[in-house]
């Protein structure tokens, strides 16, 4: 009895300790909001606004590290603000592709993440609107795509999730008027896992 006994405790421990290594798969949905800024050397200042984004997310792990792609259609606001006090509302509209890499930490359907990497933008529309008059000197064109790498947290309850991050511009956005221009921002997100 007693070598049946243990057979079965270390059946069991040898697919549970298997069963860390076998890759896991989630789907989910995911939308919250964000505060962006402009970041340039000298030239302009930049306020804080708050845009959105709402898209998918996958968690591909095993053995506690997890790569997390992500396709999200973001929506980011922003005011330039010159030295002579003139404004500039710019929004864009973005495709924004995370790739991270994170882990989670807990048990019974609650943990935390940590996780970062990588972001590829693609901008589907730009638009500005000008304060007091400011006329095509204060207009700026910009790239079509730039590069970012994101720091976050997230805490799991059972299929909900909730998602602080950073993103730090890598690559300057701007060109001819924002040269120098990166983009940054904070977002917050509600997750909900489908499978």
């Amino acid at each position: 009895m007693k070598k049946i006994i243990l057979s079965a405790l270390l059946i069991s421990l040898n697919l549970a300790a298997f069963s860390q290594v076998l890759p896991s798969f989630q789907l989910g949905l995911k939308a919250g909001t964000n505060l962006s800024k402009l970041s340039t050397d000298n030239t302009f200042s930049s306020d804080n606004r708050a845009g959105y984004y709402a898209g998918l997310w996958a968690r591909i792990g095993a053995a506690g590290i997890h790569l997390q792609p992500e396709l999200y259609l973001s929506g980011k606001n922003t005011t330039l603000k010159a030295s002579n006090g003139e404004e500039n509302k710019v929004k864009f509209t973005s495709l924004d592709v995370p790739v991270l890499v994170g882990t989670k930490i807990g048990a019974a359907g609650v943990g935390l993440r940590l996780n970062t990497g990588p972001v590829v933008s693609f901008i589907l529309d730009d638009e500005q609107s000008f304060g007091q008059a400011a006329g095509s000197a204060f207009q700026g064109n910009f790239k079509g795509q730039n590069f970012a790498w994101q720091f976050g947290a997230g805490v799991d309850i059972g299929n909900l999730g909730l998602d602080l991050r950073y993103e730090t511009g890598l690559s300057k956005i701007g060109k001819d008027g924002y040269d120098d221009t990166k983009l940054s921002l904070f977002t917050f997100g509600l997750a909900y896992k489908l499978f």
